[in-house]
């Protein structure tokens, strides 16, 4: 991989087992807004990011080595090796292939954990645009603005700070329907630290969702997602519907409990688990498996 700036951006010149659209069209993440195939713009982190993929090459524009080094590296999972995880997983099960071969590019980036936590208590029952427009109106609504070259502005999404004084009927007028006490909760709780990151981050996966499940309206889907996208638990094996239906045409044959099919992927794929589950979520979802 070759990594240099030109003209103000970096360059990254053959990245293995990366492509933009893969990575964020996933449903990991909804902060961002595709302006042409494989370019977006993007929100995190406290930053604003521009990028686009041509091929192997990759260019984050406006953006200085020192910013790709202290952040962008970290946030894209630049330093993990892919090529070993997806031959790991096939070492457990090879029927994963055609899973992995039709989504090679996607990688487990590392997301805030609040904005991970509210994104994904928003976007139960919703589909992906919808999540995503109510995360654009939370943050224009009450997170920090960003004033780009151009004059135009950008939104954070907002931190626990600003949405601790927002109530329930303020979140309602933001589109999030029944999920407003949810929301309410998590901040709270995040905000009194008893939900804490660091104290989540010591914990085995299991702890860490029991307590993530103390907020109200988290389940077990919800709190899995938050432990793997939002805290790096790789071991987290999300089961939504989706999931359920392509596991259950993979593995099962009928209608399987999540609980087990959740135990299924643990004792299968281990500490790859939620690896293995981004590439069948996306594989199956986009074949349709179940629909």
């Amino acid at each position: 991989m070759n990594i240099y700036c030109n003209d103000n951006n970096l360059i990254i010149e053959g990245a293995d087992s990366f492509d933009v659209e893969e990575v964020l069209e996933c449903g990991q993440c909804f902060h961002f807004t595709r302006l042409a195939p494989k370019e977006y713009e993007l929100i995190a982190k406290g930053k604003y990011l521009h990028i686009k993929q041509q091929g192997d090459v990759i260019t984050l524009y406006n953006t200085s080595y020192d910013e790709y080094n202290d952040l962008w590296r970290y946030y894209f999972d630049m330093d993990t090796d892919y090529v070993s995880i997806k031959e790991r997983i096939l070492l457990a099960d090879e029927r994963l292939s055609g899973a992995i071969s039709s989504k090679p590019g996607i990688r487990i980036i590392k997301q805030d954990f609040f904005e991970t936590l509210i994104s994904f208590i928003i976007s139960q029952n919703k589909q992906i645009p919808h999540i995503k427009q109510i995360v654009h109106i939370l943050s224009e609504k009450y997170g920090t603005g960003i004033t780009l070259e151009n004059g135009d502005v950008r939104y954070l999404f907002p931190t626990v700070e600003q949405l601790n004084d927002v109530t329930e009927d303020e979140l309602r007028e933001c589109k999030v329907g029944f999920r407003a006490p949810y929301i309410r909760d998590a901040v709270t709780k995040v905000y009194n630290h008893e939900i804490d990151e660091g104290s989540l981050m010591k914990m085995n996966s299991r702890d860490a969702r029991e307590k993530l499940m103390t907020i109200k309206g988290v389940g077990e889907k919800v709190a899995n997602c938050v432990l793997l996208f939002g805290l790096s638990k790789t071991d987290s094996f999300p089961v939504d519907v989706w999931m359920k239906r392509i596991m259950e045409h993979m593995y099962f044959h009928e209608d399987t409990k999540k609980e087990v099919i959740e135990q299924f992927a643990n004792e299968k794929f281990g500490e790859l688990s939620g690896y293995a589950q981004q590439y069948l979520f996306c594989y199956g979802r986009e074949a349709g498996i179940g629909k």
